[in-house]
């Protein structure tokens, strides 16, 4: 029986989204929707040129491609299609037609083991390495594809089975070819694989849609680089897909992403996807020189590349683990860390705001180099401290080179995680404060609930549970709703609570000064026990009383009410997809509605 928790939860996702996605399981199951009656004829041959492939020869490629950013990389000519990458499981239906095979019933685990090579990342790096003169660049890539397409037929097996999957390998191919000079004489055969992957994606982008995520944006991005391709190389019946991706990419701009350029995801690595499928599809319809987008859509791209920009630590490149992290990194232009979002950052303000991120030089220009576009000589406003109230997000920062990130319950769209009042420090590149990340999202429900739950947060967790209740694997309900929201960025201060479906009430109130970050947490209404966490960047941290120190930092904490216990134990994050590691974690126990005071002195 289904309960009424899960039915108004489900309600909130939108009556035309419901419609939608029953539309797509129905005209699966009943064989009326054509994808089931989709053919393509066998795609033959080079899908590259070899001899406009050619430069003066600087050696063999010594390029290896590395799945999720992390795991160890291999060359592309020994990639097995069916071995997964994340358990070296092998996939044993490639012959099945893809609606035959299950989402998450397979014998390898999660499914984004084998999905990985797929995504053709590889076929960037390779026409890249052309670009610096390798000789046989082109060759490999040529004979990487090839094997894919033997082991990977048109709507056989896994690999066709998502059509997000199969819009990424679209756009990766479209950008090798842009790399490569080969898009004005492209050949048939890659206009065969591309038509090919058209025809598989039309038919499904209701269902993409009614997702409200990155889904309809990878998707109708695909129809549209693609539609193009086809129609600029003479086959006009493609402009059906033109139209329709063009139609979704300025819907789902209009509706997914906020006047302050908050995404609908909630998520830091979903919103660089978001961006990078936006900043391709612009640089791809001034390639095709096609019509302009619409203002509106240009407007709220300008605002998400603002967002990512504040959020991008100009050290490290790295930023705030926040929300669901699949490993994604859509144009991989450059070598720097998958945690590195300067490149998608630098790229976007180029292309959206005509300026440069950040002027002094670095590996994050190189996108702009390989794609042969001028770095610009005025920059984005200096990172300041801001409040995106659209999204639920504050951002403080001082003159000493700090930054605290606060989230608060602004849920428009379907909230991924129990991460209200998180909080993330960080000082001079360096994540002090720091969220646990995702892992994955197939290995087991007892990952998803801590990864997404509040233990993996620093948050308040009330009574053991989360701040809201699980209906789904990927659902939430009872969706929390902000109060006591405060911005005064003149104190450098913000403060934002909850009331959630058991009354329970946590207000949190923030100040960061030129030394410090104070947080003072107001919480009642829980029946025997609430816990607050600080997830800490590993170091040998001590505790004694109640205080935490590692010999440069010290964390100090009080209680209006003695707490029952303060203790330093060793939790777990997962700042890269699958790969989980130990971080130290204050708990902090109380029996009885308090004040908590939570004083982190990073400058002595």
């Amino acid at each position: 029986m289904i309960s009424k928790d899960k039915v108004k939860t489900v309600l909130k996702l939108g009556v035309l989204n419901l419609a939608r996605v029953a539309y797509y399981q129905v005209g699966l199951r009943t064989g009326l929707n054509p994808v089931k009656r989709i053919k393509a004829a066998p795609i033959l041959g080079p899908l590259f040129n070899q001899s406009e492939g050619q430069l003066s020869s600087s050696g063999k490629t010594d390029y290896l491609f590395q799945p999720f950013g992390w795991k160890n990389a291999v060359k592309v000519d020994e990639i097995q299609w069916d071995k997964s990458v994340l358990t070296e499981g092998k996939y044993e239906f490639f012959s099945r037609p893809w609606f035959l095979l299950s989402d998450f019933g397979s014998t390898v685990g999660d499914i984004k083991g084998i999905w990985e090579a797929s995504r053709f990342d590889w076929a960037i790096g390779l026409a890249i390495e052309h670009q610096k003169g390798k000789s046989d660049a082109v060759q490999l890539l040529n004979q990487t594809c090839s094997d894919w397409l033997d082991k990977n037929p048109p709507y056989m097996g896994p690999n066709w089975k998502c059509g997000q999957e199969a819009s990424i390998r679209v756009m990766h191919i479209a950008f090798a070819a842009k790399l490569l000079g080969q898009v004005e004489k492209p050949t048939e055969s890659i206009l065969m694989f591309v038509k090919a992957h058209l025809k598989r994606i039309a038919p499904t982008m209701s269902y993409a849609v009614a997702q409200d995520n990155n889904h309809g944006t990878s998707e109708a991005a695909a129809l549209f680089i693609g539609g193009t391709w086809l129609v600029h190389s003479g086959d006009k019946k493609a402009e059906k897909w033109v139209r329709l991706g063009r139609k979704w990419l300025e819907n789902r701009a209009r509706h997914l992403i906020e006047e302050d350029g908050s995404f609908s995801q909630y998520s830091v690595n979903y919103h660089r996807v978001m961006l990078d499928t936006y900043t391709m599809s612009e640089l791809w319809r001034r390639e095709m020189s096609v019509p302009a987008f619409s203002s509106l859509l240009y407007s709220r791209l300008k605002s998400a590349t603002n967002w990512l920009y504040q959020l991008t630590d100009e050290i490290s490149g790295d930023a705030p683990n926040m929300g669901h992290n699949d490993g994604a990194r859509l144009l991989p232009l450059t070598d720097s860390s998958y945690r590195d979002f300067r490149p998608s950052v630098q790229l976007a303000a180029k292309v959206f705001c005509n300026r440069a991120a950040w002027q002094r030089s670095g590996g994050y220009d190189k996108a702009l180099q390989f794609l042969g576009l001028s770095k610009p000589t005025e920059s984005l406003e200096k990172q300041c401290s801001f409040h995106f109230s659209d999204g639920g997000y504050f951002g403080l920062r001082n003159r000493s080179g700090a930054f605290a990130f606060v989230t608060y319950p602004k849920y428009r769209f379907r909230p991924a995680q129990c991460d209200a009042l998180h909080i993330d420090l960080w000082l001079n590149g360096v994540n002090l404060l720091r969220d646990g990340g995702t892992f994955s999202y197939n290995a087991g429900q007892e990952y998803i609930d801590y990864y997404s739950g509040a233990r993996s947060h620093n948050t308040i967790e009330f009574d053991g549970r989360d701040q809201m209740p699980r209906v789904g694997r990927f659902l939430l309900g009872e969706w929390l709703k902000p109060n006591s929201v405060q911005w005064t960025p003149e104190i450098m201060c913000c403060q934002a609570g909850y009331r959630d479906y058991l009354a329970n009430q946590h207000t949190r109130t923030v100040t960061l000064s030129e030394t410090s970050l104070l947080v003072e947490d107001q919480i009642s209404g829980f029946d025997t026990k609430a816990t607050l966490r600080w997830r800490l960047a590993p170091s040998r941290w001590q505790l004694i009383g109640n205080q935490v120190a590692n010999g440069e930092h010290t964390i100090n904490i009080t209680c209006s009410h003695e707490p029952k216990s303060i203790k330093l134990v060793q939790g777990k994050e997962s700042r890269h997809y699958y790969r989980e590691e130990d971080t130290p974690v204050i708990e902090v126990e109380v029996t009885s509605d308090c004040k908590i005071i939570t004083e982190y002195i990073f400058i002595q």
